[in-house]
């Protein structure tokens, strides 16, 4: 045989192959040959023209019929369809005449190309990790998915006695799946049952269960020195390990000391650390080797069984990506994901909103100087239009219509009315809305009306038209409640829906600490969002001892101020931004 490179054209299939089924199904080869080429020559062998093809009836032309390759053939066909520049093909040339000789080699060709095991399609992955490929772009080069590519990915985390035994057979695929979720010193563990004839090592849903649903807690797991913990511990005749017998007491202390080492890790001047929620696999391969000076952080994972593992100096690929472009000048850096949701943005600004105007009835004088300055530069409302408090919920609308400032405000709104002899339904806007469509009030009427009020009577219209004027969510809101001093508490106190929308885990634990303690947060700092707000409100409704009874969220202080170093606050960067015309 030799090989040549022959044109696309000249090749053509035979009936003799014996693939007979998956000849046109090349869905799973045509993005591999479009990114890396052929890499395995076709087998062909040379055709005379004038003969008659057997599987077709017609009459041939010279040419290279395919002996091994027909899928390969087709996919360059498929390619060639889309418009694709089809360079000569390489393939191998048998001689002519042996129609037995084409059929074993196609055999042998088809069975050659049965697929790699796990192990071998692992180590053909990770290679190509290592050299910056990531698994989408391994995906699209085999052709395969990107979850199979993780999957295979997931191997690295196996201990090489355990790849090794796998390789033999001595365990099946489905335990080394489930090994692939265990910490290291699980999986040495596991090994140890396994390899001694005394002991039974779990399979399958057993195995599972061993790693993730037994209650034991071993004393070597604990971060926290021993003699804290007032519990007992129950020693294994058997071993040498022992075990705590309370969890709930172990989870206490557990949490303290991770958050003590939080601590540690940002006073040493790492960037951030994650604490990943309890029984959160580690996927390595997602996540990028960076130096603490280059802003990598320190990631914390937690097993149920209470090891901790500490993976220092890490960033998430696509972060890593990011910090890449932006170092080169392609691409600026991105932005955080930011410390509250926009619906819980909506609710602050609402109540913050409704609690400022209030607080302007009051003061006339500065309501006066504020609609001249909005006379003379305008504002977001200046029509002029009453703002229409849009809720991006419905929890937030009915949350606010329980607003103690809202309801004062509702009372004054109908004592203008009166003043001015003006009729209206109980959710009407003195001032027309922008959405009230058709509504306007009679110029020359309200005119009239207000000649023959006395100044007191007219400055207390004005003040109340400028305040149901102020814009929902805007920087003079912000400005006007740190001026004037709005005490929140007076107006609003933490509802169902405040608690519903607070959703960033490290800032619900901030609130815990607020209202509960240091020691109830730092003893909490992995539970779940759920039972930390739990927390909160047992505070609140006095279920659970609380030092601050009039408790409020630093989101509903003048001025505003977050949990987390984050930012993307929107009331923070208002206030910010015009600080400087308040000085």
């Amino acid at each position: 045989m030799e090989l040549r490179h022959i044109e696309l054209k000249d090749l053509k299939t035979t009936a003799i192959n014996v693939r007979k089924k998956g000849g046109k199904d090349v869905a799973d080869l045509v993005p591999s040959i479009r990114a890396i080429g052929i890499i395995q020559p076709l087998l062909v062998r040379p055709t005379r023209g004038g003969e008659r093809d057997s599987a077709t009836g017609n009459e041939t032309s010279e040419g290279y019929e395919i002996i091994a390759g027909q899928r390969r053939y087709n996919a360059l066909l498929t390619l060639a369809e889309e418009g694709a520049v089809i360079e000569p093909v390489p393939c191998m040339v048998m001689e002519d005449g042996d129609d037995a000789k084409a059929i074993e080699a196609s055999l042998a060709e088809n069975v050659a190309r049965l697929p790699m095991d796990e192990i071998d399609q692992y180590k053909a992955f990770a290679a190509l990790i290592k050299q910056g490929r990531s698994a989408e772009d391994i995906a699209g080069d085999f052709g395969v998915t990107e979850r199979l590519v993780r999957q295979r990915l997931a191997i690295a985390n196996l201990i090489t006695p355990i790849l090794n035994a796998y390789r033999k057979e001595d365990i099946d695929a489905a335990t080394v799946r489930a090994l692939t979720l265990a910490t290291k010193t699980q999986q040495k563990a596991w090994w140890e049952l396994f390899t001694d004839e005394s002991n039974h090592a779990p399979f399958g849903r057993a195995l599972k269960s061993w790693l993730f649903g037994g209650a034991d807690i071993p004393v070597k797991n604990a971060l926290f020195d021993v003699s804290d913990y007032d519990g007992a511990t129950v020693s294994d005749l058997f071993g040498e390990d022992s075990y705590f017998d309370d969890a709930e007491k172990f989870w206490t202390l557990q949490n303290k000391a991770i958050a003590t080492a939080k601590e540690r890790y940002l006073t040493e001047g790492w960037s951030d650390v994650t604490i990943l929620d309890i029984g959160a696999y580690w996927a390595s391969w997602e996540y990028v080797a960076t130096a603490k000076e280059d802003g990598g952080r320190v990631y914390i994972q937690i097993a149920r069984s209470g090891e901790v593992t500490f993976h220092e100096g890490y960033l998430t690929e696509k972060e890593a990506a990011r910090k890449s472009k932006a170092v080169s000048g392609e691409e600026a850096p991105s932005v955080q994901k930011p410390e509250l949701t926009k619906p819980m943005q909506n609710y602050l600004a609402l109540h913050r909103h409704s609690a400022v105007r209030r607080e302007l009835l009051g003061r006339p004088d500065i309501t006066l100087r504020l609609a001249v300055a909005q006379i003379i530069a305008g504002s977001e409302l200046w029509s002029i239009r009453a703002d229409g408090q849009k809720a991006a919920t419905d929890a937030t609308h009915e949350s606010l219509a329980t607003n103690k400032a809202e309801s004062a405000f509702a009372e004054e709104r109908q004592r203008v009315r009166d003043l001015l002899a003006i009729e209206g339904g109980e959710d009407e806007t003195l001032v027309p809305r922008k959405e009230d469509w058709g509504r306007s009030n009679d110029l020359h009427a309200i005119f009239a009306k207000l000649v023959s009020l006395s100044d007191a009577d007219v400055m207390a219209v004005l003040t109340f038209a400028v305040a149901e004027t102020l814009s929902s969510g805007s920087s003079m809101v912000e400005a006007l409640g740190t001026m004037l001093g709005t005490d929140m508490s007076a107006y609003w106190s933490p509802d169902e829906t405040f608690l519903d929308l607070l959703r960033d885990k490290e800032a619900i634990n901030a609130c815990v600490k607020d209202i509960a303690g240091k020691a109830s947060a730092e003893a909490h700092l992995s539970s779940t969002a759920k039972v930390q707000k739990k927390i909160i409100s047992d505070c609140l409704d006095g279920t659970r001892s609380s030092g601050k009874k009039d408790w409020k969220p630093r989101y509903m202080e003048f001025p505003m101020r977050g949990y987390t170093k984050r930012g993307g606050i929107d009331a923070v960067e208002r206030l910010q931004e015009i600080r400087k015309h308040f000085a």
